[in-house]
């Protein structure tokens, strides 16, 4: 017997296999979109044989100078194999027996690469072994590795989120989700996911009719077909979004970073939150924030389970990846001042504050699932973001925000730039302490995009405290235009390797760009 054989056991290797049948039912339920979704290649089709094989593609993510993490996912129990090297026909591939895929991981699993060379692509094949060791077909990947921390190497980064909400998923009649291989196309070196990468709370219908008249057309699920609550709903979520093609090609070839924000469980949660939505069985808010984290965890190629964590690429970037959810205080007016509230709690935002002070890279770039300026509400006076709009001091979480920029100003930290999505519209919002009511921080900018697969809105107002003036706004004429209108966005940042200067691209779902800057090293 092998040694998955010993470890596993035939009885109980079939007893998982039966119980991974659930995992099985996220082949799609599609009706009249059936046919055109096999056309299009919108999902995969799976036929249970003799030997494992990966479900959902292939992922990889939270790339190092030295190191990356690469996932996968079975249709049956088995373990993840993972080959590489620096070549494309893997002649020098290295082999990693990777975890045990059980149903306790929703038949999920990932695997570190150690070892490898830093500002290199790095090939790798995926295979699961079965229960004899017998593999079955072996997908590949590439990704591309940190430069060295000293390298003045070139880096671009595409970030963007919102993905499959307000009822607008995988649409067969229009080949998928083609921003994903728009993205792919321009072959960056990583993309920063900046949260709401589902919608678990936007079920899908079948066909949605627009305004015009138009049909949009629906790849649906069972888990998406209502809200999720159980565990196994939240990961077919996750799961919904790897059955199109583009982004199955995208997440083969290029790195992530992946943060989560507040539809990965549901609109605008806080912990503690009780919900009011007679659309869930299960109210206690903490209760499914735990089983959507679980599930975020299994179906991302993270790193580490910690989401808020800092990834350096060479001399000239470090990227700060905030988690704005979970110790996010309740949804008010936004008013207090309690330094002990916030969105980031205090152990964030004291390693934030003490990471930026570290950095010596050039640009050091805060990802942030909210954006700063804009005012997000949530119902009639509550607050889902930063801002409250008062136009004042700094009150309610822009506290903790002041902080975090007045402790670089005073430690000399400069370069600070921040990336963010949420409002489902592109913008470019410039801050300055000559605007503001709160003047003790250096000038910086602060970047939007998105949406990449859902309803458009906008623009929101922005909040006077740091002085924001909006450069650049493209945004749709009314309220959740869908993506057949266009208004789905992706941004761009560029590191010249020699000179450091980082130019940000903001792009449409065609890729063309609507707008551009060129920002120069404080010196």
């Amino acid at each position: 017997m092998t040694s998955l054989g010993k470890e596993f056991g035939r009885r109980n290797f079939l007893r998982a296999g039966t119980a991974a049948g659930a995992g099985l039912a996220l082949t799609p339920v599609v009706g009249a979109a059936s046919a055109a979704a096999a056309e299009t290649g919108g999902a995969p089709a799976y036929v249970v044989s003799g030997r494992p094989e990966l479900s959902h593609g292939v992922q990889s993510g939270d790339a190092t100078a030295d190191s990356a993490i690469v996932w996968g996912r079975a249709d049956r129990p088995g373990r993840l194999v993972v080959e590489y090297g620096t070549r494309p026909d893997l002649r020098d591939a290295k082999r990693v027996r990777g975890p045990l895929l059980t149903p306790d991981t929703d038949l999920t699993g990932r695997v570190r690469l150690r070892g490898l060379p830093a500002g290199h692509r790095v090939h790798y094949r995926v295979s699961v072994e079965g229960e004899r060791g017998a593999a079955g077909r072996a997908l590949t990947g590439s990704l591309v590795t940190a430069p060295h921390e000293h390298a003045r190497a070139d880096v671009r980064l595409v970030w963007s989120g919102d993905t499959v909400g307000q009822g607008y998923g995988i649409n067969p009649d229009l080949g998928g989700m083609t921003i994903f291989e728009e993205i792919r196309k321009l072959r960056p070196d990583v993309f920063l996911n900046s949260g709401d990468t589902v919608y678990s709370d936007g079920p899908l219908e079948p066909a949605v009719t627009l305004p015009d008249g138009r049909v949009w057309h629906n790849l649906t699920t069972p888990e998406k077909s209502k809200v999720a609550e159980t565990l196994a709903e939240y990961r077919g979520q996750f799961a919904y979004n790897l059955l199109d093609h583009n982004y199955r090609a995208f997440a083969a070839e290029i790195a992530q970073i992946n943060q989560w924000d507040d539809h990965e469980v549901t609109n605008n949660w806080y912990p503690g939150e009780i919900l009011d939505d007679a659309r869930y069985t299960e109210k206690n808010v903490d209760v499914l924030a735990a089983r959507a984290a679980q599930a975020f965890r299994e179906w991302q190629p993270l790193g580490d389970d910690r989401i808020y964590r800092k990834l350096s690429y060479g001399r000239h970037l470090d990227v700060f990846v905030l988690d704005m959810r979970t110790h996010k205080d309740r949804n008010d007016e936004n008013r207090y001042a309690d330094p002990k509230r916030g969105l980031l709690g205090t152990r964030q935002r004291r390693w934030l504050i003490e990471a930026l002070s570290r950095s010596r890279a050039t640009w050091k770039v805060i990802a942030a699932d909210l954006p700063l300026g804009l005012i997000v509400p949530d119902g009639a006076t509550a607050q889902e973001g930063v801002a409250q709009g008062d136009n004042g001091a700094p009150l309610g979480r822009e506290l903790e925000f002041a902080e975090v920029l007045s402790t670089a100003r005073r430690r000399g930290v400069h370069g600070i730039v921040f990336l963010t999505a949420d409002v489902h519209y592109t913008a470019a919002h410039h801050y300055d302490p000559s605007r503001a009511a709160f003047q003790d921080f250096d000038p910086f900018w602060e970047f939007v995009s998105g949406p990449l697969n859902a309803g458009a809105f906008g623009p929101n107002t922005l909040d006077g405290t740091f002085g924001p003036r909006a450069e650049f706004v493209h945004a749709p004429p009314r309220a959740n235009t869908s993506p057949m209108e266009g208004f789905q966005h992706f941004g761009e940042v560029a590191i010249d390797g020699p000179s450091g200067e980082l130019t940000v691209r903001l792009r449409d779902a065609a890729s063309a760009v609507l707008w551009s800057t060129t920002l120069r090293p404080v010196r």
